[in-house]
């Protein structure tokens, strides 16, 4: 039972040494373990031996053993001989600073910082991680001009304290203007510091102190991107960059820089003109764009180089508003008459001129008022005076004219060139007007009235002559009549003896033409005789030839016809008797001519006869008259044929 409980208690103490080991090794080892992602910050409780260990006075931490709080850091790692009764070890995470931000220092021991500064100088630390070395080689207290940037850092936060902010962004088509919290102070007589190269946009203050930079206002700007910044060191600014339009000069006045040499000559009076650079205006003025100005130090006067109608009218004004304070001038007249009149003058300031102008007046502005309201105004008002009003109205155009002349040679004067004067609507009095268009309308009438006399005199006078005229018409017509009337007589005359002559000559000719043609119609007849005669012998041989040939074939023809037609004739006979055929040929050839076989009124006989009585032959003699003749002939042939065939055998019969 002892043995099983002494068991017990070595697992408990094993398990103990397991849970505890940290402690444990640190009481009897001393251990430490730093995690990977912190920074172990040490703090001296007491020094055993020697009296040099104190820390000196003023100081906060300890870079040489003394106890307090200790500039050296513990890495992430495995340390040893860190008593728990002497050190006491806090655990720090890592200072991160994010994307798009810095870290700002501040140090909480360290050198003082120099009378009239305001801000730690930097010094090799390693970004502030390695504490000692900030301190040994000199840190100072307070803010540093250095920052850290994005990052993860091993930061002594017992001696640095961070403070992390924004980058500085300037955007497009701005600029920044800075003011520096450190450095020199600006000279006597001038309201920013001096130019100063090489401390990359402000980024590097400590170079930009280094050179001997000034706190103040600088003539430096910065242009639009990121930037890593001290916002301790430095303020800034954004405001719109300077634009010059189409149209426009800008004149740069510049409040600091050296005194220049004046490089207008002896001749212009009015101010000092100098040398980019230089302090005051410059000779050289800008063209229209964009440009970087930083506008506490100097000023761009904008002088418009195209030409500049100005108005003397109540009622307009032009978009360049330098006439909004002008106004339509009043002026009397030598009778007394007030009267107004609108004016306009066109100007044009040259380029090479525009920093002059600016030099003498300061801006274009001053120069209406200052020269060209006195100067207009004032000739018209001394022209009106020498005049009344309706010859001043009659005598615009000469007034015109001598009011260019004179405000030209005055601008001459002013470096500004005068393009033309123009006077617009001049108002006289009401009343005055009134009386002069009350007279203007009775002379108007009186002329109107002389007119209509005149154009009624003209009328009497035209109808006079209109008469007279219509009277010349008709003597005119008579004489022109009584002269027709010989003209057509002798006319008449001229063309009887040309048609007598014509007569003589056309007999002439168609007796000469009669004999011409008798002569050769003889010819012509004697011709066509000796050509008749020979066709007809030609003609009469191949007739009588034609008619030997024709009469021979024809001869044949008919012996052949004829011979084929009683062969014929002869065997038709044979088989049908002569009697039948002749009676059949003649009712053949009756029906093909349409012969009417019964007549109307038949006379009969004595049918009893054998041979036919009287009356059958009547009827076959009409019937054969009936027929054609040709047809006849050939029945008659036939029979005769038939006849011929027969007699034998009735002399046979009949001795």
């Amino acid at each position: 039972m002892e043995s099983l409980i002494s068991n017990y208690w070595w697992v408990l103490v094993a398990l103990l040494c397991l849970v505890l080991y940290k402690y444990i090794l640190r009481f009897l080892f001393g251990m430490v373990i730093v995690p990977e992602d912190r920074i172990g910050l040490i703090t001296k409780k007491f020094v055993l031996l020697g009296s040099d260990r104190e820390l000196p006075d003023g100081r906060i931490i300890a870079i040489k053993g003394e106890a307090g709080f200790q500039g050296k850091t513990l890495a992430p790692g495995l340390y040893f001989g860190m008593w728990f009764w002497q050190y006491s070890v806090t655990m720090e995470q890592f200072t991160i600073i994010p994307e798009g931000k810095i870290g700002l220092i501040m140090a909480k021991d360290g050198a003082e910082i120099p009378t009239g500064n305001i801000l730690g100088q930097k010094v090799e630390s390693d970004n502030f991680q390695d504490a000692v070395k900030f301190l040994e080689n000199g840190g100072q207290r307070g803010r540093q001009t250095a920052y850290i940037t994005s990052g993860s850092y091993r930061i002594n936060t017992m001696l640095f304290q961070v403070s992390v902010t924004d980058m500085v962004r300037i955007q497009e088509s701005m600029v920044g203007i800075v003011t520096t919290l450190d450095g020199l102070p600006i000279e006597a007589n001038q309201i920013a510091g001096k130019l100063v190269e090489g401390h990359n946009n402000f980024q590097d203050f400590d170079a930009f102190v280094k050179q001997g930079g000034n706190r103040g206002l600088q003539p430096q700007v910065i242009l639009a991107g990121s930037y890593n910044l001290n916002p301790w060191a430095i303020q800034l600014e954004e405001i719109p960059m300077t634009e010059i339009a189409i149209g426009y000069v800008g004149v740069v006045i510049s409040f600091i820089g050296k005194e220049g040499d004046d490089l207008t000559g002896a001749d212009f009076k009015h101010g000092n003109i100098v040398a980019k650079g230089s302090k005051g205006v410059w000779l050289e003025p800008l063209g229209p764009g964009k440009y970087p100005i930083n506008k506490y130090i100097m000023k761009v006067e904008l002088v418009p180089t195209t030409n500049l109608v100005l108005n003397w009218a109540s009622a307009r004004s032009e978009a360049h508003n330098l006439d909004k304070n002008l106004s339509t001038i009043t002026v009397r007249s030598r009778d007394g008459f007030p009267f107004n009149l609108d004016v306009a003058q066109i100007i044009h300031v040259p380029t090479t001129e525009a920093p002059k102008v600016i030099a003498r007046f300061g801006n274009m502005v001053n120069l209406v008022s200052q020269v060209l309201e006195p100067t207009i105004g004032n000739y018209f008002r001394n022209s009106a005076q020498g005049s009344d009003v309706i010859a001043f109205l009659s005598t615009r155009k000469e007034r015109q004219e001598s009011a260019k002349e004179h405000i030209r040679k005055v601008l001459d004067e002013y470096n500004v060139n005068a393009v033309d004067t123009l006077i617009g609507d001049i108002v006289p009095p009401e009343s005055l007007m009134k009386t002069l268009t009350d007279r203007k309308i009775a002379e108007e009438q009186k002329v109107t009235y002389e007119t209509q006399k005149q154009a009624q005199e003209t009328r009497q006078g035209m109808e006079k002559e209109t008469a007279i005229a219509d009277m010349q018409k008709d003597i005119v017509k008579a004489q022109q009549s009584v002269e027709i009337a010989e003209r057509t007589a002798s006319a008449t005359v001229k063309k009887s003896e040309g048609d007598a002559a014509g007569v003589k000559l056309a007999v002439g000719a168609e007796a000469e033409a009669t004999k011409m043609r008798a002569h050769a119609e003889a010819e012509a007849t004697k011709a066509r005789a000796q050509a008749d005669s020979e066709a007809i012998k030609l003609r009469a041989a191949a007739e009588a030839e034609q008619i030997s040939l024709t009469g021979s074939a024809e001869a044949g023809k008919i012996l052949a016809v004829g011979k084929s037609t009683a062969e014929a004739y002869e065997l038709a006979v044979k088989a049908l008797g002569g009697e039948n055929f002749t009676r059949y040929k003649i009712t053949e050839e009756l029906s093909k001519g349409n012969v009417k076989l019964i007549p109307d009124v038949l006379i009969g006989g004595n049918g009893g006869n054998h041979g036919g009585s009287a009356m059958d032959g009547l009827l076959g003699l009409k019937l054969m008259e009936l027929m054609d003749p040709e047809k006849r002939k050939e029945v008659v042939a036939v029979a005769e044929i038939v006849e011929t065939k027969q007699k034998p055998k009735k002399d046979n019969i009949n001795p």
